[in-house]
């Protein structure tokens, strides 16, 4: 998300039922600054109205997935933005579930549908096409 705030890309974020099962760990609350977090009880996200609404405000059709629990709001939100017609891709270390096994089903599951599955610096270094962008270097140093 770091990363997309450098590059001025839009960001999604949804926290599920904090009032039941608590906020999101402020280790990772701490870098969404800029963008909003829209609450939801669905397990997709495409199910909940307000994330429909700012996924469509942005105008984009690539989506890039990355968050918790792979193999239920992950793999649910992915499958949905597919069935909408959105080029979905998932970043495998920036998902994850309690239960590895768990991870890799979700992730099995998502590429079987035709959802491409990434990794954090393929995601980044497709997105910057040149190391001679001006966030180049703002950015490496992120993933050093």
């Amino acid at each position: 998300m770091q990363c997309c705030k450098i590059l001025n890309l839009p960001g999604l974020v949804t926290e599920q039922y904090p009032e039941g099962i608590g906020p999101t760990a402020a280790a990772l609350s701490t870098g969404l600054g800029q963008y909003p977090i829209i609450q939801k009880r669905t397990f997709s996200c495409c199910r909940e109205p307000l994330f429909i609404k700012a996924l469509e405000e942005t105008g984009r059709n690539q989506i890039i997935i990355i968050g918790i629990e792979t193999h239920v709001c992950v793999y649910q939100t992915a499958a949905d933005l597919l069935q909408k017609g959105y080029k979905v891709q998932t970043v495998a270390d920036a998902v994850g579930s309690r239960v590895i096994a768990n991870k890799k089903i979700g992730l099995d599951r998502m590429k079987a549908l035709g959802v491409e599955i990434t990794s954090v610096e393929c995601a980044i270094f497709e997105l910057l096409e040149t190391s001679a962008c001006p966030e180049f270097k703002q950015i490496l140093r992120l993933i050093k």
